[in-house]
C-alpha cells in the first residue's frame, strides 16, 4: 500500500500508524475490535494532522469505516479484498482468496464476491499464518518456505486442474500484509498465477477524494502502540522514520 502510495504521490508527505500492541485483529472479537479501531484511528489523525486517512486493513475497514466517516471531516478511504479486478483478470473462471480467517469469513466479504464474481468458482483460503511471516520480514528476517507452503497447500492444490474443475489462475491477496509476501509467493507457486492486491486502486481513490496532495508535506513520521524497534529497518523500507508510541489517551 505505501508503495503505491509513493508511487502516484512522490511529493506527498506520508505518516503511518500501526497498531502493533494488538495484532493480530482476526483474534477479537468485532464489538471490542470496532472501538478499538475509531480509537486508534482518531489518535493518528490528531498526531498526524493528515487531509486523507487511509485503513490500510480489510478486517478494520470492514468494522469501522462507517464509524471513523461519521467522527471525522476529511475523507476516509477503506480497504477490501479486490475481488473485482481479479475476477476481470482470471481467464479460467477460477480465481483464489487469499486472506485472514477473519476477512475470509466476513458477510461483507461474501456480498463482494457475489457482486464481482458471481460467475467464478472461489477458493477461499485462510492464511493467518502469512500475516507472521510479514511481520518477520519487515523485523530483517527471510520468510520460511515450508510454513507458507504449509499455509498455502490449499490454494497449491487449486492452482492445478482437477477433473471438471479448472486451474485457478488468479489470487487475490485480502490482506495488507500479503503483497509484502509476493516474491516468496510466486516462486513458491508451483503454477504461474496473477497476485492481485488492492494498492493501486486505493492510491487512485486518495487521489479522488483528497484532492491536489501538498507537495513536501512533512514526511515519514511512524507511530505505533507497542515496541516497534525490531521493525525500525523494515519500516525505514518504505520511507518511515524510527516510530514513535502513539498516545491513546
Amino acid at each position: 500500500m505505501a508503495s503505491a502510495l509513493r508511487q502516484h504521490y512522490p511529493h506527498a508527505g506520508f505518516c503511518y500508524a500501526c497498531d502493533n500492541a494488538w495484532l493480530p485483529y482476526g483474534l477479537r472479537d468485532d464489538a471490542t475490535l470496532a472501538e478499538r479501531i475509531v480509537t486508534v484511528c482518531l489518535a493518528a489523525v490528531a498526531a498526524c494532522q493528515p487531509c486523507v486517512l487511509v485503513v490500510a486493513c480489510n478486517t478494520a475497514s470492514t468494522l469501522a469505516l462507517e464509524k471513523l466517516r461519521w467522527h471525522l471531516t476529511i475523507p476516509v478511504v477503506g480497504t477490501v479484498p479486490a475481488i473485482k479486478p481479479a475476477a476481470a483478470l482470471s481467464q479460467t473462471r477460477h480465481i483464489g482468496l487469499l486472506a485472514t480467517k477473519a476477512t475470509v469469513g466476513r458477510p461483507y466479504t461474501q456480498e463482494l464476491i457475489a457482486s464481482f464474481a458471481s460467475d467464478c468458482m472461489v477458493t477461499k483460503v485462510a492464511a493467518d499464518a502469512l500475516v507472521t511471516e510479514a511481520e518477520a520480514w519487515l523485523a530483517g528476517h527471510a520468510p520460511s518456505s515450508a510454513r507458507i507452503n504449509s499455509a498455502l497447500a490449499g490454494l497449491w492444490q487449486a492452482s492445478k486442474p482437477a477433473g471438471k474443475t479448472p486451474a485457478l489462475d488468479t489470487v487475490v491477496l485480502g490482506c495488507t500484509h500479503f503483497p509484502l509476501l509476493k516474491p516468496w509467493l510466486a516462486e513458491l507457486a508451483p503454477e504461474p498465477l496473477h497476485w492481485v492486491d488492492s494498492g493501486d486502486a486505493i492510491a487512485r481513490r486518495v487521489g479522488q477524494v483528497a484532492g491536489p496532495l501538498t507537495p513536501n508535506a512533512p514526511d515519514g513520521r511512524c507511530y505505533t502502540t507497542g515496541p516497534a524497534n525490531h521493525l525500525t529497518d523494515g519500516l525505514a523500507r518504505y520511507g518511515f522514520q524510527p516510530a514513535q508510541r502513539l498516545s491513546l489517551a
